[in-house]
């Protein structure tokens, strides 16, 4: 009996071994792992890069297509909704988030309805419609679509959220580029830079790579200071502001 259960599973393992074997991999990376934002930080363009193993380096018939993604740091957001109210403008409805990114940036040889349905894209997020954002509590439906599309309106209109369906450039069907543009204005913390390898609606293969992006220099410092002595660095900035204010004022009584 040992006998055999054993040469089933020799012969088990023997034959996982070309399925695994036929599938392609990815080998990505990135222009830069680390962005320092200085006080002269204007953005700056990423460069994701790669290439596709094939097994025994034999390009497949189909045409395989790549996505990628750049996104981070996840976290929680409260929207809030304004009304105007007798002339005044106030705040209305409200619905909190938990897992909004602060940006969110995807490229694609082809556009994503082209590559994959609905319900794979909704599984790995490809694109802004198929963020999932996690509300906090019941909510409606429409309630929450509508927080949600403004909040993606917002946010790509002042650059923390892209989309470009032609941004992936594939040469020779086996190495792969795109650039991603990082605005000045973009949160500080780790961020995700994902490939796909797509093919006939499927995803094949899905590689990432981390990037860092910090604050560097008298920035770094202060924003240390602000996190690590929240206290003092309160009392400073008072302190500042009073003596600002009273320097200005004495230039302006002497002219």
């Amino acid at each position: 009996m040992r006998l055999a259960l054993a040469s089933i599973l020799g012969f088990a393992l023997f034959a996982a071994v070309p399925a695994q074997a036929a599938d392609p991999r990815l080998v990505p990376d990135v222009s830069s792992r680390a962005i320092d934002i200085q006080y002269s930080f204007t953005g700056e363009e990423l460069l994701l890069f790669g290439a596709i193993l094939y097994p025994g380096q034999r390009l497949p018939d189909d045409r395989a297509d790549i996505v990628v993604v750049l996104k981070g740091p996840v976290r929680p957001i409260v929207l809030r909704e304004k009304r105007r109210v007798a002339g005044i403008w106030v705040n209305a409805n409200s619905i909190r988030l938990r897992t909004s990114p602060g940006f969110y940036a995807i490229g694609s040889s082809r556009p994503i309805d082209k590559l994959v349905d609905e319900r794979t894209a909704a599984i790995f997020e490809l694109g802004l419609d198929n963020l999932s954002m996690s509300p906090a509590g019941f909510s409606e439906a429409r309630k929450l679509a509508r927080f949600e599309s403004g909040l993606i309106d917002l946010y790509r209109r002042s650059g923390l959220f892209y989309e470009n369906p032609g941004a992936v450039e594939i040469t020779e069907g086996v190495l792969y580029r795109a650039r991603i543009p990082v605005p000045a204005r973009v949160p500080v913390g780790t961020y995700r830079a994902e490939t796909y390898l797509i093919s006939r609606g499927r995803v094949l293969a899905v590689a990432s790579r981390d990037v860092q992006i910090r604050k560097a220099g008298f920035e770094r410092f202060v924003a240390l200071a602000a996190q690590r002595h929240g206290f003092l660095y309160g009392l400073t900035a008072v302190a500042l502001s009073l003596l600002l204010g009273y320097g200005a004022s004495a230039i302006f009584r002497r002219r």
